[in-house]
């Protein structure tokens, strides 16, 4: 019978937080692929597990993925564990997962410690709905893109970011939403746990005065529906009502479904329109 993966989270900084579940597994399965053995070996020694491990990350996720699929194959069952969290999440795990389910491999998920999510439940932003984009991407025309994409984000938005890059994306962030309430969350778990509850532009001021330290789980408010709107309608108030009609002309309306469309929009009648382009 071919073997199973195991997807088990590791505690984010205090070790008390590993599940039952996830100390036995690790007991039980022939091998633990680990993103930094050096620093895995750490968790183990720890709770005294003897399992061998593999190195598995993301500079060798494709190769040696394909490598631990074949092991699987011949009946081994491997556990997957990250640094910190829940593999898989903004993780290379993802890869070995995928490759997994293409090769009919059985997959289970341990659940257990991630940073974001217990960012998002002491962050005080509203918890119902809410949008994880990880890490901006280092790609400028990416970044740009995705940035435009968050302006009008509704949900609470979720980003992880390093000590040495905070302040610039700090300074993106305001650039591109404008003043949010954020949340900047770091040291998860531990002793000197911080949930520092700010605006972006008092975050980029403190920042200036303090190095930031730590790795960090931003929480930004989402902007509500009422401004999200209210931009709507500045936006469409700047272009003449020439412009507004071409837009939709462009897109194959009619002039009549044209006008009607452009009435809507502007809060007045198609008679308004009909009058004004005369």
């Amino acid at each position: 019978m071919a073997g199973m993966l195991y997807i088990c989270a590791t505690p984010i900084g205090n070790l008390e937080d590993i599940t039952l579940r996830t100390l036995r597994i690790l007991e039980e399965v022939d091998l633990i692929a680990a993103e930094d053995t050096r620093h895995s070996i750490k968790l183990l020694n720890h709770f005294e597990i003897k399992t061998p491990m593999t190195s598995y990350h993301e500079f060798n996720k494709y190769d040696k993925a394909a490598q631990l699929v074949e092991k699987m194959k011949q009946g081994i069952n491997i556990a997957l564990i990250t640094d910190a969290g829940t593999p898989a999440i903004s993780d290379p795990g993802e890869e070995l997962v995928k490759q997994c389910h293409a090769a009919g491999i059985e997959v289970t998920s341990l659940p257990g410690p991630s940073a974001f999510v217990t960012a998002l439940t002491i962050s005080g932003k509203p918890t119902r709905r809410f949008c994880f984009e990880a890490f901006l991407p280092h790609d400028k025309k990416e970044r740009a893109e995705v940035l435009d994409e968050l302006k009008t984000e509704t949900r609470t938005i979720m980003l992880y970011e390093a000590p040495h890059k905070l302040k610039k994306t700090l300074k993106d962030l305001y650039e591109a939403l404008g003043d949010r309430e954020i949340s900047l969350c770091k040291e998860l778990t531990k002793k000197h746990e911080t949930n520092f509850r700010t605006t972006l532009s008092g975050a980029i001021a403190y920042y200036e005065q303090e190095e930031p330290k730590g790795e960090f789980v931003l929480v930004i408010q989402g902007i509500s529906r009422q401004e999200l709107k209210e931009d709507e309608m500045q936006e469409v108030l700047s272009m003449s009502i020439e412009e507004h009609m071409q837009q939709y002309l462009d897109q194959g309306m009619d002039k009549k479904e044209a006008m009607k469309k452009v009435a809507k929009d502007r809060g007045v009648s198609k008679r308004d329109i009909y009058q004004a382009l005369l």
